[in-house]
């Protein structure tokens, strides 16, 4: 594969996927899309706990994809995890393993019980009529 659509790709990614976290802890707050943002928390616990039994625990296709580009491009120190990558990249603050765990599963988990909270908000409000 050429050297510039690997560029290409680790740019997509960078874009795709900072963006999909963005919508995961947020995606919430955009009333259409309340059904969408569940699917992805849910899908994203779903890599996370049922891949991650096979790939280890926090496991995403995205991170792996990202991470086999960026090792095509010559990078050989990757974190074991997207957001400290992620943070590093783009503001150049280095968190440790831990941190970084921490932070995603409780931004996961707030944006999970908000998310299913306005659904059984929605189902409640719907029967009630």
């Amino acid at each position: 594969m050429p050297y510039w659509s690997l560029q290409l790709l680790d740019g997509f990614f960078i874009v795709f996927h900072s963006l999909l976290i963005l919508f995961i802890l947020f995606g919430w707050m955009i009333p259409r899309l309340r059904m969408v943002h569940l699917v992805c928390i849910l899908l994203t616990g779903g890599s996370w706990f049922i891949l991650g039994l096979f790939y280890g625990i926090g496991y995403c296709p995205l991170t792996d994809w990202h991470w086999q580009v960026l090792r095509k491009l010559g990078e050989t120190s990757l974190p074991h995890a997207y957001i400290p990558y992620i943070i590093n990249r783009l503001l150049g603050i280095s968190l440790t393993a831990r941190t970084a765990d921490v932070i995603t599963l409780l931004g996961w988990l707030a944006a999970l019980i908000v998310s299913v909270s306005l659904q059984i908000r929605l189902f409640i409000k719907k029967r009630e009529k």
